[in-house]
């Protein structure tokens, strides 16, 4: 399974947040007595689906495995932050969790006002690609992005699916490729995502490139490079492009392009 002390740690791990947990919090009555804070670990089984010998065992740090889905409702019973929840997976299965798609409203407020004053062209966007967040330069260099409506304004789909935006690329066919490939692995690590693959499916159904460069199977992991980009007025301009993720939002990223000197 993983190591002893990874074991001990993820039961220490989780009998705090039981003992933090209250009844009231997943819908349970309070009761009468109860002789430890927090939730009994009957309850938490019974939550998690699985008995309540394998839970205690899974508390008591044994050497038993444990599914992702298994996790999953364990962080869903004690409300836990994308961060502690990526704690669990760590600890557990020694690597991060599958990704979740964040919702505008859930956007840090610190992360958006640094997008808001960057002087070159930023914006927010999420593990399945969709912009929920971007500056007054990034909509001078990408119109689309104010003009779509919300399910639209994914940076896959208006590669594949707007003419507008595919006449930005100045290398448009290398342009896709490339960021198709990293999509595939934000893809697969969102393991099954409805969201993810509804996207999938309408490309699938209406985008022939999309189609066809979608069975090849590359993946890129690339955070950074280069970017040829016809300004909607100024011309063709070069673009160096990084990526950073923002703590505490593992799935939400923050794409910066710089011009390129002369």
């Amino acid at each position: 399974m993983y190591r002893s002390e990874d074991r001990t740690a993820v039961a220490a791990f989780i009998r705090d947040r039981r003992e933090r947990t209250r009844p009231e919090d997943v819908g349970l009555p309070p009761g009468p007595r109860r002789r430890t804070p927090g939730l009994r670990r009957e309850e938490v089984a019974q939550i998690a689906g699985v008995g309540v010998t394998w839970y205690t065992w899974f508390e008591q740090g044994r050497d038993i495995g444990v599914s992702a889905a298994f996790l999953e409702r364990l962080c869903q019973a004690f409300r836990l932050t994308p961060l502690e929840r990526a704690h669990l997976f760590t600890l557990a299965h020694d690597r991060p969790p599958p990704t979740r798609q964040t919702a505008s409203d859930g956007i840090p407020e610190a992360a958006r006002a640094v997008v808001m004053a960057l002087p070159t062209p930023a914006y927010l966007k999420t593990a399945r690609w969709d912009v929920v967040a971007w500056n007054a330069a990034a909509q001078d260099l990408f119109p689309d992005f104010e003009k779509r409506d919300a399910d639209e304004r994914n940076l896959i789909w208006l590669i594949f699916q707007s003419p507008a935006f595919r006449e930005l690329m100045l290398d448009w066919e290398t342009d896709a490729r490339r960021s198709l490939s990293k999509f595939r692995v934000d893809h697969a690590r969102a393991k099954g995502d409805p969201g993810f693959q509804s996207l999938v499916d309408d490309l699938l159904a209406h985008a022939p490139d999309f189609r066809d460069w979608w069975a090849s199977q590359d993946v890129l992991g690339i955070g950074h490079g280069v970017k040829f980009i016809r300004h909607p007025t100024l011309g063709p301009i070069e673009y160096d492009h990084v990526a950073f993720t923002v703590e505490g939002c593992p799935d939400l990223r923050l794409i910066i392009y710089i011009p390129k000197g002369p």
